[in-house]
């Protein structure tokens, strides 16, 4: 008598239960693959549960409590916390300091990248020098090279090498690091972020234009196109995905700015308007005498929002203009 398909179905079911490995094993893997996995990436996992998830929840359910110099919750505010901030205006003043900001380096880096990669792309001779020299600033510390800008090269009046340089010509010293208009203070800030980041993006860009096939210029150039129509043409439309990645990261690293406006502003004690970034003002808000929790979580959420906000919208807008 020849079985049906549904006994067939429930015979080989039956029989790979009964030939499974046991628990311990299926896990181990074959020849302990996934063991090794897992002793070399457990660690890994482990730390960014305790360090990063962990505190990221107990961040979100602390911002619905009152927590004035204390982590333990003591009063259930609801979304008080949250409507206090967004009625802060010293919270929307460090908003509008992002977007002074990201207006300077956003579009600044990414054109100082992108021409930076272009040439070195170009250069037949010690082209891995010019690589290591400007990816170089990237391994610097944030810390070490707000210092460096602010204690020697744009230093207080009349020290300082940029007026060393301006008075060798003839010209006063500017009080780059005071409270003056125009705000010199940006001109310290954004050269500090251009020197320390514009090697890394220009990394990306370089591999992007290796990528590109030498046919499509030799096809332009057989069709008469000159330099800026190739650019234009060919260059530019095979970097879209590498400068939506880019122009992305760059908008959420402008949002992260701390160091650079700390450390170099900070013997201000007050900062000057349009001076302190949304990471600087929640670090006074949570660890600053008040030591505000509760209001300081909420800041970080309503941050991290605008963030993921900002960053579906980037991504929306490029999908777009993709499509078309």
């Amino acid at each position: 008598m020849t079985a049906t398909p549904a006994g067939t179905d429930v015979a080989a079911r039956a029989v790979t239960a009964a030939t499974r490995a046991p628990l311990g094993q299926r896990l181990r893997g074959r020849q302990n693959q996934n063991l090794w996995f897992w002793v070399f990436v457990g660690p890994f996992v482990i730390g960014l549960i305790v360090f990063i998830y962990i505190p990221i929840l107990w961040s979100i359910y602390l911002s619905f409590f009152e927590a004035v110099n204390t982590v333990t919750p003591s009063k259930f505010v609801g979304v008080g916390n949250y409507l206090d901030m967004m009625r802060d205006s010293a919270f929307r003043s460090s908003l509008w300091t992002f977007i002074v900001f990201a207006a300077f380096i956003v579009p600044t880096t990414f054109a100082l990248s992108l021409l930076t990669a272009f040439l070195v792309a170009r250069t037949k001779v010690m082209q891995t020098f010019f690589r290591s020299v400007f990816f170089l600033p990237t391994a610097c510390s944030y810390v070490v090279a707000a210092l460096i800008w602010k204690m020697s090269i744009f230093a207080g009046v009349p020290s300082g090498m940029v007026n060393a340089a301006i008075g060798v010509v003839g010209h006063d010293a500017i009080p780059f690091l005071s409270v003056t208009k125009p705000p010199w203070y940006w001109l310290v800030i954004v050269t500090a972020r251009l020197w320390l980041q514009v090697g890394f993006y220009m990394i990306l860009f370089l591999a992007a234009l290796q990528r590109i096939s030498p046919t499509l210029y030799e096809a332009a150039s057989i069709d008469g196109a000159n330099a800026w129509q190739q650019f234009r043409y060919i260059t530019l439309p095979q970097l879209r995905p590498t400068s939506a990645a880019v122009l992305l990261l760059l908008l959420i690293n402008a949002f992260q700015a701390f160091d650079e406006f700390f450390n170099i502003l900070s013997t201000f004690g007050q900062y000057p308007p349009y001076a302190r970034p949304p990471l600087v003002y929640l670090y006074y808000v949570a660890l600053g005498q008040g030591q505000d929790f509760g209001h300081g979580s909420a800041g970080a959420v309503i941050l991290t929002l605008v963030i993921a906000l900002s960053a579906l919208v980037f991504n929306r807008f490029f999908s777009l203009r993709g499509e078309d």
